[in-house]
């Protein structure tokens, strides 16, 4: 035994040593993408993209997927100018996982609770943004950088990865209380109609659209904004 490894030392760990020896790791093996694990499934989990197609989504107000976004490398990719694109299901209260890799200075987001009464969705959708910080005009602003819910509550600075890199979100939306979780940080809580909610929209872009964050079921959004973005497990457990 080496003479830095105390006799006391945990079994695990002599396991780990051994297996760095014969060249081989103990890690686990993480889980294949775009797929649910036994417990997700148990808890309710439904993938809404499985890696292989784009099933279960449409163009905004359109019936069929615009051929800008296409299936890259198991990843749900915007690759040619194609517009925004939304569940074929509406979602009322549910809990939203999505991993997102935004290009070099460019920009994206996820709505939720989207409808169709306008000729764009973030008239009615509140919208986590989904950005470049380091590159993008728009994360000169906290109130539209990353993680933010877009032009209304700001989201904190460090927490968005590079561009080319994966961030993952978690958004909940129960009721009318949301939450934008961003790389395992929350960085967006607010109330839906409360006082506070309501003054800032009112003195935002939003105040002329009566819908905008008033649907208590709706479509989730993906946003073609101009720049190539790639989506992966897409998961979503709808909620009491």
């Amino acid at each position: 035994m080496p003479t830095w490894i105390s006799r006391g030392a945990p079994l695990a760990a002599l396991v780990a040593l051994s297996a760095c020896a014969h060249g081989y790791s103990t890690a686990p093996t993480p889980a294949p993408l775009n797929t649910l694990t036994a417990a997700e499934q148990a808890a309710g989990w439904k993938l809404l993209f499985d890696g292989r197609s784009t099933a279960g989504w449409r163009g905004y107000k359109l019936d069929s997927m615009p051929s800008g976004w296409q299936v890259v490398n198991g990843e749900l990719t915007r690759v040619a100018p194609a517009g925004d694109i939304v569940t074929r299901d509406q979602y009322a209260n549910f809990e939203l996982q999505v991993d997102w890799k935004i290009s070099v200075g460019g920009n994206s987001g996820i709505f939720y609770r989207g409808s169709e009464e306008e000729d764009a969705i973030y008239w009615s959708a509140p919208e986590m943004q989904v950005l470049d910080d380091a590159k993008h005009p728009d994360g000169k602003s906290r109130l539209t950088a990353a993680g933010s819910d877009y032009g209304l509550y700001p989201s904190p600075a460090g927490v968005v990865k590079p561009a080319g890199e994966w961030n993952h979100v978690r958004i909940v939306v129960n009721g009318d209380h949301v939450e934008h979780w961003l790389n395992g940080v929350k960085v967006v809580e607010y109330e839906l109609g409360s006082a506070d909610w309501t003054a800032r929209v009112a003195a935002s872009k939003f105040a002329p659209h009566p819908h905008y964050g008033r649907n208590t079921i709706g479509y989730i959004g993906l946003q073609d904004h101009g720049d190539q973005v790639a989506f992966r497990n897409i998961k979503i457990r709808v909620l009491p």
